[in-house]
């Protein structure tokens, strides 16, 4: 009788919101219910009355609510009800913007594996992002089968997109708008810049859905079919999971990615049936799970049998800087492939340094010519080349060093052109370090770090006469050291929940070719250039490796959860360089850590056969929940369940059935104990021995020191003991790392472990 009274107010109130029209600004509220609320009234008072634009979406599978478009009055008014259970403001997230497959090992599976009569024909990858450009020849569907019959998407028919333009590898494409039209930039409902349809205007959704599931296309390469006077990574170029279904939904728009809209695209992802979500995109390094979209709508995929990867920002090398780091997410960092693409600085005193780019044009010449450097002597926008700052009669005919930073780096290059320069030197500053980006310049560049940056710029500005010349070297391979992890992709630690750690995993990010729009030139709108593949770098591109990494595994075990196939992409990464050496950083010579690259680098071979996997269900990630000190409503927010409680709860959030460990030793925590629970999906019969790393400064038990797996899908449980020896601490030393290893003769099941002391 309660719940009736109660649903029986809501729904006057929601019809008095809509009668009363005020004066002040609107928002968009996503509006979460309590289960006992009749969604279906709710909804057809609002579009039966006068204001029926105030509903936006209504979601069923991902959320239990609704976005609406309300006043900061109607919102409190709404947030008074006992049927609610919270309301919340519209957030803005952001786009975390070939050679692969070799790298990864991938043609060897497809060619010569046992898992070669296994395709992922009926594997579906939904990609959340800006749409797609169809007549992209990376969604042909020759010697594709008919579309699984359970699917239940469709392509949406809109301006400048016709149904017809999707097939048998693009079987799903719409578009959710409602929340960046009604976004505000000083009030009132926006006027449209663009095109209300699921075509990418952009690129970053071609790209990255063409980077998890492309189909083969032959002599791919940067601006065309391997026609430019530099062939930029020049070969064929494919998708992860090249047989794969892909299902667009674009969500994203000029503004950046709003969250009823990745709500509602999660929502219909459900629905429709995808088995991978890819979203490229994410918010604040520190925002509770309960306020955080992305991680509540992917509860709901992760509960229903769907892996969901996520980008893991682009704002590192700074500490605990990363975004989507729910533990039911897959978060994936970047590094660098074993591919180059070199260019030149010779200077005037003769020394030659090195950088990259991807400019294709006809050059400079071999005659040098003036170099400048605009330092502090000048305004302070004219190093970083701010459009309007440079002054013609110094540019002209010069060679321009120009600071990273501010605006583009394509733009820097424009700036220079249009003050009469004739190339330019990109320098890296601290911000950067040394790690290189290539981008597609419409004038001369090179990029370089900073070291060699800061040297340029020095004899640019000391020496009276400095010269320099710019030269171009194509495509290299087999470069070394690879992997490095890449100085922009976010590092930890896990800024929401320390006792995980992430990020998970990190996959080929930097200078990655795929698919692109035919709406823009590769470096932006600016440029009009067309290609039909472009090269960029950004965890954007390492997530969609994983996604579609995913997919293979998907398909040669349908039986697995979510958290079976992380936990093999996990423990089988490897963190051995490709000369024998731990992974490095380019933010310099320093060897990297789990904080930058989580497991390790994805293995796609081995993780097809990991041995043994950590499993976690949703009853799991509840435990986990309630151990937060979250009140129940909170938990409420993320789970979509009737009943949910927290009865049961983890000592500690570090003791969920995660493939890493995060330890964290506080004032009076200088003991950390940890369970842990193994399933094979090996050989019967396996058995497995324990081996630990870590630092002196910390001891390590494991009790068993070996598990005994009679039966394939049996179960053994290990627990492991952290022990802070304090007074052997060095108080400089706040962080460090170790591992843990089960092994036989056939698989190494390793898990990375990070030791934090936070009482220093």
């Amino acid at each position: 009788m309660a719940s009736s009274i109660s649903t029986l107010y809501l729904v006057m109130l929601l019809l008095s919101i809509t009668i009363v029209m005020s004066l002040a600004t609107k928002k968009t509220y996503i509006v979460h219910m309590k289960h006992n609320a009749s969604s279906s009234m709710y909804s057809s008072i609002l579009k039966s009355s006068s204001h029926s634009d105030s509903l936006l979406y209504t979601y069923t599978n991902s959320y239990n609510g609704f976005a609406v478009s309300l006043d900061n009055e109607q919102a409190q008014k709404l947030l008074n009800s006992d049927s609610v259970l919270g309301v919340y403001e519209d957030t803005l997230y952001s786009l975390h913007t070939t050679r692969t497959p070799e790298f990864l090992g991938l043609l060897q599976i497809q060619t010569h594996s046992q898992y070669i009569h296994q395709p992922s024909y009926d594997v579906v990858i939904g990609v959340l992002d800006t749409g797609v450009w169809p007549e992209s020849q990376s969604f042909h569907d020759s010697q594709m089968p008919q579309i699984p019959t359970r699917w239940r998407g469709k392509c949406e028919s809109a301006p400048e997109f016709n149904p017809s333009l999707c097939n048998k590898k693009l079987i799903g494409a719409r578009s959710f708008s409602k929340g960046y039209l009604m976004g505000s930039t000083g009030g009132g409902r926006r006027k449209a810049t663009d095109t209300i349809s699921p075509r990418d205007r952009d690129g970053h959704g071609t790209h990255t859905a063409t980077t998890a599931a492309g189909s083969a296309v032959a002599n791919a390469t940067l601006l065309g079919y391997a026609t430019t006077l530099l062939g930029y990574a020049t070969g064929t170029a494919r998708g992860m999971a090249p047989q794969a279904r892909i299902a667009v939904y674009k969500v994203c728009w000029t503004d950046g990615c709003f969250a009823s809209d990745i709500l509602a695209g999660i929502d219909q992802a459900i629905q429709d049936g995808v088995d991978v979500l890819s979203l490229s995109l994410g918010g604040s390094s520190s925002t509770p799970y309960y306020f955080d979209t992305v991680a509540i709508g992917a509860f709901a995929a992760v509960e229903r049998g769907i892996f969901v990867s996520c980008s893991a920002g682009n704002t590192g090398p700074r500490s605990g800087s990363l975004s989507n780091v729910a533990p039911w997410l897959m978060t994936v960092g970047a590094g660098t492939l074993d591919r180059d693409f070199p260019a030149y600085a010779m200077l005037g005193n003769g020394k030659r340094f090195s950088g990259v780019s991807l400019y294709s044009g006809e050059g400079m010449g071999n005659e040098p010519v003036g170099l400048v450097y605009f330092n502090e002597r000048f305004n302070s926008s004219s190093s970083i080349c701010m459009p309007g700052s440079l002054d013609p009669e110094i540019v002209r005919g010069k060679v321009v060093v120009c600071d990273r930073g501010v605006n583009s780096r394509v733009e820097k290059g424009t700036v220079v052109s249009d003050a009469g320069g004739v190339g330019m030197i990109l320098a890296n500053t601290a911000a950067s370090g040394e790690g290189l980006v290539a981008d597609s310049h419409l004038v001369p560049a090179v990029a370089v770090g900073k070291t060699e940056g800061d040297e340029i710029k020095m004899y640019a500005s000391l020496d009276r006469n400095p010269t320099a010349v710019l030269s171009f070297g194509g495509t290299v391979l087999n470069v070394k050291p690879s992997p490095v992890i890449a100085s922009f992709s976010s590092r930890g630690p896990n800024g929401v929940t320390p006792q995980i750690l992430k990020p998970d995993i990190i996959g080929p990010g930097v200078n990655i070719l795929a698919g692109w729009t035919g709406a823009v030139g590769p470096s932006g709108s600016q440029d009009t250039r067309k290609t039909q593949f472009n090269i960029m770098s950004g965890t954007s591109m390492s997530c969609p490796h994983i996604s579609g990494v995913a997919a293979l595994l998907k398909a040669v075990h349908p039986d697995w959860s979510p958290s079976s196939i992380k936990s093999a992409l996990m423990t089988t990464a490897y963190t051995i360089d490709n000369t024998e050496s731990p992974l490095r950083d380019a933010m310099g010579e320093a060897l990297s850590t789990p904080w930058a690259y989580g497991s390790g680098h994805v293995n796609p071979q081995k993780a097809l056969s990991p041995g043994l996997v950590y499993d976690v269900d949703t009853n799991d990630y509840i435990a986990f929940l309630c151990s937060l000190n979250y009140t129940l409503d909170h938990v409420k927010l993320i789970v979509k369940r009737p009943n949910v409680n927290c009865s049961t709860y983890l000592s500690d959030p570090g003791d969920l059935n995660y493939p890493s460990f995060s330890v964290v030793f506080g004032n009076n925590s200088s003991v950390v104990q940890y369970t842990r629970t193994l399933t094979n999906v090996g050989e019967s019969g396996s058995v497995y021995e324990v081996a630990v790393s870590g630092p002196s400064t910390v001891g390590i038990s494991v009790n068993p020191t070996k598990l005994v797996f009679e039966q394939v899908g049996e179960r053994q449980t290990y627990m492991v003991k952290f022990v802070s020896n304090r007074d052997s601490v060095d108080e400089s030393i706040t962080c460090d790392f170790g591992s843990i290893t089960w092994s036989n003769e056939r698989h190494q099941v390793r898990s990375p472990i990070a030791f934090t002391w936070t009482n220093l």
